[in-house]
């Protein structure tokens, strides 16, 4: 089983920065999909940011200009650089990855267990 750890997450004052890094462990897999999703109290989880394994990535209108995913593949690591935060970015984040396990057709998901960030004055 592929598993996530995230790191990264705290408190910032409203247009600070802050990165989450989310690591794969494991072997046998192969990852094509990473991204981040949040889930803030009394609303629904939104999918923030993907990346593709070839670097293909896409953003929520909502933090587009703001944040940036990346990854290091030889690491199986994905990280969220977030820029100019706002209170409304206040929420839990969420890494995931697909993958594909060694001689199998399967793709599974895994998650993190998540990282708080809060953006207040």
């Amino acid at each position: 089983q592929v598993q996530l750890v995230e790191s990264g997450g705290g408190l910032v004052q409203p247009g600070g920065s802050l990165r989450l890094s989310c690591a794969a462990s494991g072997s046998g897999f192969s990852i094509s999909t990473m991204g981040w999703y949040r889930q803030a109290p009394g609303k629904q989880r939104e999918l923030v940011a993907t990346i593709t394994s070839g670097g293909s990535t896409d953003y929520a209108d909502s933090v587009k200009g703001r944040f940036t995913i990346s990854r290091d593949n030889a690491k199986n690591t994905v990280y969220l650089q977030m820029n100019s935060l706002k209170p409304e970015d206040t929420a839990v984040y969420y890494c995931f990855a697909n993958y594909r396990r060694y001689y199998s057709d399967s793709v599974v998901g895994s998650w993190g267990q998540g990282a708080q960030v809060t953006v207040s004055s």
